[in-house]
């Protein structure tokens, strides 16, 4: 199964918690394989080489997941905090130079992409776009995503979808 993964957050971090499908009503999950996960990094822009992804990182990746969803939508747990402030800690390898003479920023190791969101949850968290973070007001989404509009007034994921439903049934409902 080849899942299409969601892409509306504006924060890899945030989009991360887009690969469980329609969390609160039917959940999926759009990761169910390592290999999903691989190529969630490689979409998301994150790495350009096949990453390989074991079941245990592919767990682990998850449990991050998890507790980075719990943090974007208000809760506080002690785990969670402990789980992404353990991956947001490690350290990550530098740049590398290339024999061309230009810097190789690519990451091929899991537990590197995983500390690289972890970071980005941790700037968001903690930024000024931290009370910006909201959940798509369609009822029967839960995707999160990062208002980054001038007012601060975005309702839904992505008007392309949610956006133009809600506008389509509040036309209807006038007619």
């Amino acid at each position: 199964m080849n899942t299409r993964f969601t892409w509306v957050a504006g924060r890899p971090s945030v989009d991360f918690t887009a690969t469980v499908g329609k969390r609160e009503q039917a959940p999926f999950e759009r990761m169910p394989e390592p290999a999903d996960l691989a190529r969630w990094f490689r979409e998301a822009g994150l790495t350009n080489d096949e990453v390989p992804v074991s079941r245990r990182t592919r767990e682990q990746a998850i449990q991050l997941r998890e507790a980075l969803y719990r943090l974007f939508t208000g809760a506080t747990l002690p785990a969670d905090l402990e789980v992404v402030n353990q991956w947001s800690s490690r350290p990550l390898a530098g740049p590398r130079l290339t024999p061309d003479r230009r810097v190789a920023t690519d990451l091929t190791d899991v537990p590197e992409l995983l500390t690289r969101l972890a970071r980005d949850a941790v700037d968001l968290l903690t930024g000024p776009l931290a009370e910006r973070i909201r959940v798509c007001a369609s009822d029967d989404c839960s995707l999160l995503f990062v208002d980054t509009s001038r007012a601060g007034q975005r309702r839904w994921c992505s008007m392309n979808t949610c956006g133009a439903r809600a506008k389509m049934a509040t036309y209807r409902a006038t007619d």
